[in-house]
């Protein structure tokens, strides 16, 4: 769901203009940054159920966990108000949660509520990444949404090269989400 992701910082940019689109980005990857680090040092894991889109089964329990999740949006959110104001700040704690929100619809169920899977309660994910064709169109849906209205943001207001280089921006935007996508298609992601 790496490109899906993408495609929603792009979408929100187009209606968020005073967030640079680079913090958009990062923020909605904010918990997979967490997870890397975690997963090197085998702290959270990932298990290969399949080859190819969605077939494994990961283990972030703090990383994705909702609570540190919430957590993690409260305070990238207070950060963003600093420097982007009240409006940026909401936006970008919401972007950073919305990765567990779209994390939840396809994932397998392995997101945990409470960090390190506290109290054993159940583990989360509605299973969409269980079609592989589901997940992709979903996913596709994101790309081509975000991209159009990234685009459609892009070229407003500019003119001449300015809106030719717009147009190729966005345009270079939609083919970088779906380099993401094939590589999650591929299992090389």
């Amino acid at each position: 769901m790496l490109a899906g992701h993408f495609g929603l910082a792009a979408a929100v940019k187009a209606k968020v203009p005073e967030v640079p689109l680079w913090a958009l980005m990062l923020s909605t990857q904010l918990i997979d940054v967490i997870f890397v680090p975690l997963y090197v040092s085998n702290i959270e894991t990932v298990v290969k159920t399949g080859v190819g889109y969605g077939n494994q089964v990961i283990h972030a329990d703090y990383s994705h966990s909702l609570l540190s999740v919430l957590v993690l949006a409260v305070l990238t959110g207070f950060l963003a108000r600093k420097l982007w104001g009240k409006r940026g700040g909401y936006t970008v704690g919401a972007v950073v949660f919305s990765h567990w929100i779209l994390d939840l619809l396809v994932h397998h169920s392995d997101l945990p509520i409470l960090p390190g899977n506290l109290c054993h309660l159940p583990l989360l994910g509605f299973g969409l990444w269980r079609s592989s064709t589901l997940s992709m169109i979903a996913e596709l849906l994101l790309i081509a949404a975000g991209s159009f209205m990234y685009l459609r943001f892009a070229v407003s207001g500019t003119t001449g090269s300015t809106k030719l280089l717009a147009r190729y921006s966005g345009a270079i935007l939609a083919v970088l989400m779906l380099l993401c996508l094939a590589s999650d298609v591929l299992g090389i992601g």
